[in-house]
């Protein structure tokens, strides 16, 4: 098994020393969902909420956090992001909206956390939006689902599996 990588030898966290890893180009994918009611959804994909655009709301949220990603997450380096993609898929089927973000940049260090602060905070500004019509909504299953770059190359969720590879 690997050492976590941000506890020194004396068990104090610090910040990783990425000055000496090669500069390649990262892309980082994380998902998650957010269920509601079926009247939710229509309100959300019908365009009749009265607080506006929910899902557009809820992707500049998203490309706004993954940029602001090293602000929120103590021991994350500040990153010259690339591109950023966030994706609200309505899934009426399933009664949820499926989050899909995408970071990229070259650098020396992944861009996980940035395409999981997208995810997570796209989700939580759905659910800000929308709790005065459903407090019930959950928000689930974020995750990293495809990792690329870097030493450890490319890494991609098994869905086979149904949760880890």
């Amino acid at each position: 098994m690997s050492q976590l990588t941000h506890i020194d030898n004396q068990g104090h966290a610090h910040m990783v020393d990425v000055s000496e890893k090669d500069v390649t180009t990262r892309v980082a994918r994380a998902e998650a969902f957010v269920e509601m009611l079926p009247s939710t959804l229509e309100l959300i994909t019908g365009g009749g909420h009265k607080k506006g655009d929910v899902l557009a709301v809820a992707r500049i949220a998203g490309i706004q956090a993954a940029k602001k990603c090293s602000d929120l997450i103590p021991l994350c380096h500040p990153l010259m992001l690339s591109k950023v993609s966030v994706d609200l898929i309505p899934d009426v089927a399933n009664n949820r909206v499926c989050i899909q973000t995408m970071c990229k940049l070259n650098g020396r260090t992944g861009v996980e956390m940035e395409a999981l602060c997208a995810a997570s905070t796209a989700a939580l500004t759905l659910y800000d939006m929308c709790k005065a019509v459903d407090r019930g909504m959950i928000i689930s299953g974020l995750r990293v689902v495809e990792k690329q770059g870097g030493k450890s190359g490319h890494w991609v969720i098994d869905t086979t599996l149904g949760e880890r590879a």
